[in-house]
């Protein structure tokens, strides 16, 4: 692993001396005492042990039988020589196992490693050899997968989660856990220890092994739990995948650390999503636009009994405003945040005292990250203008697994580069614009996608829209609106540019219409809009 990159924070939360002088009152900025994720469990089980912390399937379990289950995992692992700074990869669907795994891990002072299930197997031996994983615990789904890459791993132990009928070469972890006392003791770490390694379902490239440590974690879900005003009776539903960041970190541990319950799908299905809003009484949720946008086109979305949801937070890509609409219509907030894997992942929401005036916008910083808008020589900018957006803080990442030349590239100095671009208006409300490479320079004028795609999404015959640049003659680049049209809808190119113009200038309407029965995306639900752009990389 990279040195860990010394933070602008570090210094204050270990510094000695009173930044007012002692005529204020000398002391010490408090760091907590157990930043782990470990002793947050045993905390929240010790308070409240019997309350109810996560449903799957029907069945709930409460905060001291997780605990217990969690130590006994923990212990299970350690007899199989899983210790401090070694890596456990877990390969399923969504299940609490996960979270047990996470929890486990920390017990050991060991690292956790999600792997993305719908990776192919090349990108999974990768993940796996490059983080040096120690322990696979895979779903009885996905252990075939695991075999058929054996030879390539480095991986010492298979544990099979889940019933069924034994699968040779794995040991059961559910009747290992049953059959194991738990462990005695946790491992200290430190605020620096890594607890999670997240390999991103990027777009472009190979995957980077994003190193997120306990201090990250831990002052993400403060701020977290203050921005969201996550409650002691909150009951959130996870049904996005949670080897992503987004459903793994922005309500799911939140709510744990208040004492709230979990509602955890197996995977995302639309009916199954609206029915449990109504029947476990989901007050939150996490979930990508596209996620949100299948929900509230079910025929009985209208009609649902969401009273008790409140909020439904997200992010991974620009938020069509026509869509945020339509969950205001039905008396709930869909917050837009602004995040990525490597601040773990929320660096701004917008909360519900700005939604209507500040619709669109991606919110404010989180209390403890700051964001600058830069423009391409670093230097930051004025209001109202776009570059792109860096964020710093101790939830960001210290870096990159054994990529220290990858780690310096993406900081400048203490700011950590996004890639996306935006800006900040006046009072500080971030707009987010798209990535900077995803950037159209058309005729010399910058154009970017979100705000096109913006502009068209409310078309009555649009159900999904990406625009990407494509050669142009004359103009350089020229926009492109890649389209999936509603069932039984047709659309024409002209009529897609007179519904824009009233919103955008001429020189950001698309130039070319391509129809599609759906966008290609990748796991985190994100357009892959590499692929689009390969596909129609031709002059017409």
């Amino acid at each position: 692993m990279a040195a860990p990159r010394l933070a602008w924070w570090a210094d204050a939360m270990t510094n000695t001396t009173s930044p007012l002088g002692d005529a204020a009152g000398a002391g010490v900025l408090p760091t907590p005492a157990d930043v782990g994720l470990a002793g947050l469990l045993e905390r929240r089980a010790r308070i409240s042990g019997e309350r109810p912390a996560v449903t799957f399937r029907g069945r709930t379990a409460t905060f001291a039988d997780v605990h217990d289950r969690v130590r006994r995992l923990a212990r299970v692992l350690a007899d199989g020589g899983v210790g401090k700074g070694d890596r456990v990869a877990y390969l399923g669907l969504n299940h609490p196992a996960i979270l047990d795994a996470l929890f486990a891990t920390a017990d050991l002072g060991a690292v956790l490693v999600p792997l993305n299930f719908r990776f192919a197997g090349p990108e999974l031996t990768y993940a796996i050899d490059h983080s040096r994983v120690h322990t696979v615990l895979a779903d009885t789904a996905h252990t075939a997968v695991i075999d058929e890459l054996r030879a390539a791993i480095p991986v010492r132990r298979f544990l099979r989660i889940g019933a069924g009928d034994p699968v040779a070469d794995w040991e059961e972890a559910d009747e290992l856990v049953a059959a194991t006392p738990p462990l005695e003791e946790r491992v200290p770490v430190e605020q620096t220890d890594p607890a999670l390694i997240m390999y991103t379902s990027g777009t472009t490239g190979r995957s980077k092994g994003v190193v997120l440590t306990h201090g990250n974690l831990w002052w993400h879900n403060i701020g977290v739990i203050l921005a969201l005003d996550i409650a002691s009776d909150d009951v959130s539903l996870v049904c996005a995948p949670m080897f992503h960041i987004g459903a793994l970190n922005v309500t799911t541990l939140a709510t744990w650390i208040k004492g709230g319950r979990l509602v955890i799908h197996e995977s995302f299905d639309p009916a199954a999503v609206l029915g449990d809003l109504e029947a476990e009484g989901v007050t939150t949720m996490f979930g990508v636009p596209m996620m949100c946008e299948t929900v509230s086109a079910l025929p009985g979305f209208a009609d649902a009994d969401l009273s008790t949801l409140r909020l439904i937070i997200t992010g991974g890509a620009p938020v069509p405003i026509g869509l945020l609409r339509r969950f205001q219509a039905r008396g709930v907030d869909l917050a837009q945040g602004y995040g990525l894997t490597e601040a773990a992942p929320v660096a701004a929401f917008l909360t519900a005292e700005h939604a209507e005036r500040k619709l669109g916008s991606a919110g404010r910083a989180v209390l403890l990250c700051d964001l600058r808008i830069v423009d391409a020589a670093g230097t930051p900018v004025a209001p109202g203008t776009t570059g792109e957006i860096e964020v710093r803080g101790p939830t960001v990442t210290p870096g990159y697994l054994d990529a220290p030349e990858t780690t310096a590239l993406a900081f400048d100095g203490e700011w950590l580069r996004t890639g996306d671009g935006g800006h900040l208006d006046e009072e500080g409300f971030l707009f987010v614009a798209d990535r900077i490479k995803d950037m159209i320079i058309t005729g010399g004028e910058n154009v970017y996608p979100a705000e096109v795609e913006e502009a068209l999404f409310d078309h009555p015959a649009v159900a999904e829209v990406a625009v990407i640049g494509t050669p142009d003659e004359r103009w350089g680049e020229g926009v492109c609106a890649v389209v999936v049209p509603r069932p039984g809808a047709s659309v024409g190119l002209e009529e897609l540019r007179s519904h824009a113009a009233e919103r955008i200038g001429r020189y950001k309407l698309p130039r070319r219409l391509e129809l599609l029965d759906r966008l290609p995306r990748n796991a985190a639900g994100k357009v892959l809009k590499t692929e689009l752009r390969r596909r129609y990389n031709t002059l017409s």
